[in-house]
């Protein structure tokens, strides 16, 4: 058997391959109202897809631990019962089709309040659903959003115990696996970062500082989660800045704190935090940080970032560079890829009966 279609075993949970889906926000839920932050029929055919088409396992897209914690009025959420029903649906189908169903808890923080992309992603203000953001140093992200509220000690607090919250609604609403989301310049990410961190008080300045937020939100998160069940965390390795930004030897040495907070895989991204900041893409670009970490640190990993060929994805796992390989617009594009992939490396095909009874 391939590498990419090996098991892997974290605490008690076996995901049957190394194929996943990462989170990738499908900004279709309702903006407010009993149905706000709720997943509809929309979001059941789309990760249906993807576990019918074989994905080891779905991470679902970000989701609010409070409403001012989404990207946008139309992001899913995690904040009252409603959505652990609606959530529910989805994660039975999912394990009916052996995949294995993880959630993304995220907080938005300086870029909250949003349109959908398709509509310019602009910030949007309470006439479309708005909200005024909030973060850890009033520094607007860039010159179109607004300048966020700056959070105080007992609203940090608060949104520690919000993580804590939605990661004990996501137990119940049947998810095997949670992510902490501490990416792409989104609060967890604004605090890690001396670009966005500008605090004088117990959050900000010294590295220790500016971690401290993160490490609570794990230690909160960990302490409602299961022990056997895994617990990720989504990193921006680096800010992709020169100086003055979080960088990959920040990167590894978090990588042991959370290991030692009770973090069992570092999903491995970059970036999102400075606007307009020059990145070097091309396939696999994100690669190399993810197996420093697996080396470095040392902690299981998953890669991201324009992993799109078969016999690439097969290498960075057989390798030793990643225990598992993220696959974001591909699945977009092709829901079955994980089928595809195993057909061309000689290897089992999982297919549902109602198909394979056809081929």
């Amino acid at each position: 058997m391939s590498a990419l279609f090996q098991p892997l075993r974290l605490r008690d949970t076996t995901i049957p391959n190394r194929v996943w889906m990462p989170p990738m926000c499908q900004y279709s839920a309702a903006p407010e109202g009993p149905l706000a932050g709720v997943p509809g029929d929309w979001h059941f055919a789309h990760y249906g897809a993807r576990a019918v088409g074989g994905t080891g396992l779905i991470v679902v897209e970000a989701t609010g631990v409070s409403p001012e914690g989404r990207i946008s009025p139309q992001d899913l959420g995690l904040w009252n019962d409603t959505q652990v029903e609606a959530f529910r649906r989805i994660t039975d189908f999912l394990r009916s089709q052996d995949t294995v169903p993880a959630i993304q808890l995220a907080h938005a923080g300086r870029k909250a309040s949003t349109a959908q992309p398709w509509k310019g992603g602009a910030p949007v203000g309470a006439d479309a659903h708005g909200w005024q953001p909030a973060a850890p140093s009033p520094l607007a992200f860039d010159e179109r959003h607004p300048v966020p509220t700056e959070l105080t000690a007992t609203q940090i607090r608060e949104i520690v115990r919000q993580f804590a919250d939605a990661a004990r609604r996501a137990l119940a609403a049947g998810f095997e696996i949670a992510e902490i989301h501490g990416a792409h310049g989104y609060l967890i990410h604004e605090f890690l970062s001396p670009h966005s961190n500008h605090r004088t008080d117990a959050y900000g300045g010294s590295y220790e500082n500016r971690t401290r937020f993160a490490l609570e939100v794990v230690d909160a998160v960990r302490e409602v989660w299961p022990d056997d069940k895994p617990l990720f965390f989504r990193v921006s390795a680096t800010d992709w800045l020169e100086e003055g930004g979080w960088t990959p030897d920040d990167t590894v040495r978090f990588a042991r704190d959370l290991r030692a907070h009770g973090i069992d895989l570092l999903d491995v991204s970059t970036g999102g935090n400075v606007p307009r900041v020059r990145i070097p893409t091309g396939p696999g670009y994100q690669v190399p940080f993810a197996a420093r970490v697996k080396t470095q640190a040392p902690l299981p990993v998953a890669a991201v970032g324009l992993i799109t060929d078969v016999e690439q994805a097969e290498k960075i796992v057989a390798n030793g560079e990643a225990d598992a390989v993220l696959l974001g617009r591909e699945l977009l594009r092709n829901p079955s890829w994980a089928q595809q992939a195993a057909r061309e490396l000689g290897d089992p095909v999982r297919m549902p009966d109602q198909y394979g009874w056809g081929m």
